[in-house]
């Protein structure tokens, strides 16, 4: 098709539309000049939703329900219609003919349009078809649909769009809507197993001087009323091990966090993170806790402990293996880091596998590097990652039969990191100079590094207990139980590049 067609096809489509946009507002000025301004509804009286009639239809058959919901489908044939009304648990049938409705009634039901949201009362019955199905009494017009639903055979399959305009994608695609509802059912069964361990949660700020506990670049902003510059949280550990020293012994949040850094597949600069500490515990306890965890979340949220994710399943009822980082590296670069003494010649080794580094880096970020490079694709069934090199753990215990590394797992699934956990460190004195490190790491150039944060180093000299800490990605956690492709899809507003 020539540029001109394909200009006048569009041109023809958009005044089709203008046309259309245009008849439902006079279809709504029409309304309210008669009274019946469907936007002063300010309630309707339902009395049974979609799923209620379907599971329920032996005790229901020929009693009188009130539905409501969005009309989806509407097929006029003279005397008697029929159109399928959609809300939260799917779409139901009504049956609407003129003899019930009356002759002024049905009229003001064929101009009804798809998208118009309506309450409906009658009677349930199965049709000829064997379809469940409302004989309706009255329609009651509750709210009018002044836009335009997408197609109903193409749907809203623009991804971009879809995204931009959850609210529509939630209405035209309805396994979106159920990725939403699992979404919930996760959460909450997250909640009720960490409340049945006596967990308590709590909320901690998301506005702070210091933004520490983890590797990543803050967002900035300035409140007014101090004239003080203050940082959305990356993290909320610094806080809840606040809560340990004093005394609240096994606390979790479920809260967002701001990183700011790029936007992928797996990657949204705000996400949900889950963080729990458990006194007098270590990294041993996350692991027993994490397994735990995962396992209770499939089983009730799924039904079963095997989940299906693209090409692969992976089974929660299995045993979780366990593998050291160094061990790891070892296994799939072939690259014994035991054997390695000195930071050069981490460096020669790195060099020579072609793996990308920094000069400041050292022994231990270049293990980090190697297993990223070579290891963690291979992560697929779950598995714990054990002791990190100290270079990266900058909050966690020294493991007491080699200090150069740390008493720290990443938990991983499907190649993709998914929780990280440590013997957290208590020692207020090692906790300084680890600090100074990273400070030295920032004054580099390293813009994910920590500061100091002098208020967390007093409560670790007050005195905090052996304690075991963990933090899990609840978004990637749901992409994973939902089998949805990217972040975006787990996350009903993700952030979106401006249109302009």
């Amino acid at each position: 098709m020539s540029d001109n067609n394909t200009e006048a096809v569009n041109t023809a489509e958009e005044k089709t539309l203008t046309d259309v946009l245009r008849v439902r507002r006079e279809k709504l000025a029409e309304l309210q000049a008669a009274g019946k301004d469907p936007f002063q509804i300010t309630k309707y009286d339902r009395t049974h939703s979609s799923e209620d009639v379907k599971n329920n239809f032996d005790t229901l058959e020929n009693k009188e329900v009130s539905v409501a919901g969005r009309i989806m489908s509407k097929r006029v044939m003279g005397k008697a219609s029929f159109c399928h009304v959609q809300d939260l648990g799917g779409t139901l049938q009504c049956y609407v003919c003129r003899d019930s409705l009356g002759e002024e009634e049905y009229k003001s039901f064929k101009k009804l349009d798809i998208g118009d949201i309506v309450g409906v009362r009658g009677f349930v019955f199965k049709t000829k078809t064997g379809e469940i199905s409302v004989h309706a009494d009255t329609v009651t017009l509750l709210s009018k649909s002044l836009q335009v639903l997408p197609e109903k055979f193409h749907g809203l399959t623009n991804t971009d769009l879809r995204y931009r305009q959850r609210y529509t994608d939630l209405i035209v695609n309805p396994e979106v809507k159920d990725t939403f509802i699992k979404r919930s059912k996760i959460i909450s069964s997250i909640r009720r197993y960490l409340d049945s361990q006596g967990f308590m949660e709590v909320e901690t700020p998301m506005l702070v001087a210091n933004a520490g506990g983890a590797a990543a670049r803050p967002f900035e902003t300035h409140f007014n009323a101090l004239d003080e510059d203050l940082k959305l949280r990356i993290s909320l550990e610094l806080y809840l091990k606040r809560l340990i020293v004093g005394g609240l012994e096994k606390v979790y949040e479920i809260g967002r966090v701001f990183r700011n850094e790029g936007l992928d597949t797996r990657h949204n600069p705000e996400f949900t993170l889950m963080e729990l500490y458990q006194a007098y515990t270590d990294y041993n306890g996350m692991m027993d806790l994490t397994e735990n965890l995962y396992r209770h979340v499939a089983k009730d949220v799924l039904g079963t402990t095997k989940i299906k994710y693209g090409d692969y399943e992976m089974d929660l009822g299995k045993p979780f293996e366990r593998i050291t980082m160094v061990d790891a590296v070892k296994k799939y670069a072939g690259v014994d880091f035991n054997e390695i003494h000195s930071d050069e010649e981490a460096r020669k080794i790195a060099r020579e596998k072609g793996v990308e580094f920094e000069e400041r880096h050292k022994k231990g970020d270049i293990l980090s590097l190697f297993f990223e490079e070579f290891a963690e694709e291979h992560m697929i069934q779950p598995t714990f990652v054990t002791d990190h090199p100290v270079e990266i753990s900058p909050l966690t215990k020294r493991k007491p039969s080699d200090p150069d590394y740390v008493e720290r797992f990443e938990f991983f699934m499907n190649g993709w990191e998914m929780a990280n956990a440590y013997s957290e460190l208590n020692d207020p004195i090692d906790q300084r100079a680890r600090f100074k490190a990273q400070e030295e790491l920032l004054a580099q150039g390293d813009e994910e590094a920590n500061t100091t944060d002098e208020d967390f180093l007093n409560a670790l000299e007050i005195g905090m207990p052996p304690t075991g800490g963990i933090g899990f990605g609840i978004d990637r956690m749901c992409m994973l139980l939902t089998d949805s492709a990217a972040i975006r899809d787990v996350l009903l507003f993700p952030t979106m590049k401006p249109l302009d």
